[in-house]
């Protein structure tokens, strides 16, 4: 992606400048105003899929294979259909005979709860042939946990990615909430990076001004520079990334800001429980980055279902770390656990109520 920072006096005049160099093909990485010397200037930044600058430059062998792998239609789409005709094969050549009642009777509750077909076919190859085998080591082997815990969690910077209105800001306030209650010292930064999503800015400042808490705002590499030169100030810095729109990628994104390196950073996804299969694997692909480090899921007392936490686990391998659910800020979020979680898959108890011993009931 080549990126490119438009300054003006109004923010029609950079726009216009955008739009006759890059056309419709740029994506909005950041959008400010500053003052210098008593004016207002505008300043946006934007990122483009690379193109050739000149006519001129000849073209190199892989220049000529990147040409034709983009011709190519998405894999990802393609390889979804064949895996789609694949299971629908061979399913019926799972005998369930081959499992023990209790075994039988796991996979088929899951199936009911909407976990995909090559994750039940993944479990079957596990536990057919051993009627003694527990589900639980095998289902935690899919769907592994990470509780969000400082002890396990000893990243200074923890950043909340995810879709817009996933919620993200309410899940920052929350662990602030969190930290804070655990040890009322500890040196807390909140930090907006959601130009584009002006009440979630707004709230997070709110809370901030109102604990006592440090916030910062970013736009721009420079920014983010002057946050890591900052960051011996305190113990957590929790940031609150943008929902990327359009054909924007969170990679991207943190390359534009200068996020990668040795910046001691996790990013986490924030995903609520009830979209559509096809819009995981968009949202896998769209916030696909190496500083990924595992879900949050949130809303979970709104769903009738979880069988998507299962499957978005298994395709991503990432680890899930907290669980939140309702609309209050204390007391509705938990660092996952496996009984918790599972629980929560067999059971559909969140865990603020669950009292009753679950490893006997699978």
């Amino acid at each position: 992606m080549r990126v490119k920072t438009f300054r003006g006096s109004s923010t029609a005049a950079v726009f216009a400048e955008i739009k006759a160099e890059f056309g419709d093909n740029a994506v909005i990485l950041s959008n400010k105003t500053t003052e210098e010397l008593g004016r207002k200037i505008h300043e946006i930044m934007v990122g483009v899929d690379n193109q050739k600058e000149t006519a001129s430059i000849p073209e190199t062998r892989e220049d000529v294979i990147g040409d034709a792998m983009n011709s190519i239609p998405d894999w990802n789409q393609e390889w979804n259909q064949i895996k789609g005709h694949m299971m629908a094969l061979l399913k019926p050549q799972m005998n369930m005979n081959l499992l023990a009642p209790r075994q039988r009777l796991a996979l088929e509750y899951l199936e009911r709860e909407g976990v995909e077909s090559n994750v039940i076919l993944d479990l079957f190859q596990q536990l057919r042939g051993d009627k003694s085998k527990a589900i639980l080591p095998e289902l935690e082997k899919i769907a592994p946990v990470r509780p969000f815990e400082k002890d396990i969690w000893k990243e200074k910077f923890h950043a909340m990615s995810g879709p817009h209105g996933a919620g993200k800001t309410s899940t920052i306030i929350r662990l602030a909430l969190k930290e804070k209650k655990e040890n009322p010292t500890t040196r807390i930064c909140l930090v907006s990076a959601d130009q584009g999503q002006g009440k979630g800015r707004l709230v997070l400042r709110h809370y901030a001004d109102l604990s006592g808490i440090e916030f910062k705002e970013i736009a721009s590499r420079e920014d983010f520079a002057r946050l890591i030169g900052e960051c011996h100030n305190f113990d957590r810095i929790f940031l609150d990334l943008p929902g990327m729109s359009a054909n924007a990628e969170l990679e991207g994104w943190m390359a534009a800001c200068g996020m990668h390196g040795p910046c001691d950073i996790a990013v986490h996804l924030v995903l609520n429980p009830y979209y559509a299969p096809a819009q995981y694997n968009a949202f896998l692909k769209k916030y696909k980055s190496p500083k990924l480090k595992s879900l949050i899921w949130t809303k979970l007392d709104e769903s009738c279902n979880y069988g998507a936490l299962v499957n978005t686990a298994y395709e991503s391998g990432l680890p899930v770390s907290l669980l939140s659910y309702g609309s209050g800020l204390r007391n509705t979020m938990k660092p996952a656990t496996e009984r918790d979680f599972w629980r929560l898959i067999f059971k559909h108890q969140l865990p603020a109520k669950d009292k009753v011993e679950f490893a006997k009931a699978i």
